[in-house]
């Protein structure tokens, strides 16, 4: 099973890219406390339902899953492991946010 529900802080300001097919990409710089320190985990948001107004410093909430992702860059083809978001949320949005962590307890238990 490939479920992600990540916490963490915007180390940097999201930056929104228009993709040749139409899409938009919101990506995003999450770092996370773990016991040996702190990790930076790159998020890519597809085609968000609204440009949120966040900045570095903010904290949020993601549900999603784990991919590897293959694009075509200035040096060919290259690769990158991220979380794929379906939904974030600050976590000062309270509410939002335990809608979002019940959703992702959900897709457990329906596996």
């Amino acid at each position: 099973m490939n479920v992600v529900f990540l916490q963490g802080r915007l180390s940097s300001d999201p930056v929104l890219r228009e993709l040749s097919s139409g899409s938009r990409l919101l990506s995003l710089e999450v770092t996370t406390s773990t016991d040996a320190g702190s990790a930076n985990v790159p998020v890519a948001w597809f085609d968000p339902p609204a440009l949120p107004d966040w900045g570095a410093g903010v904290d949020v909430v993601v549900r999603g899953v784990v991919k590897r992702r293959f694009y075509r860059g200035p040096s060919g083809t290259q690769s990158r492991t991220e979380v794929v978001a379906a939904e974030v949320c600050e976590v000062s949005k309270r509410r939002q946010a335990q809608r979002l962590l019940e959703r992702t307890v959900n897709a457990l238990g329906a596996s």
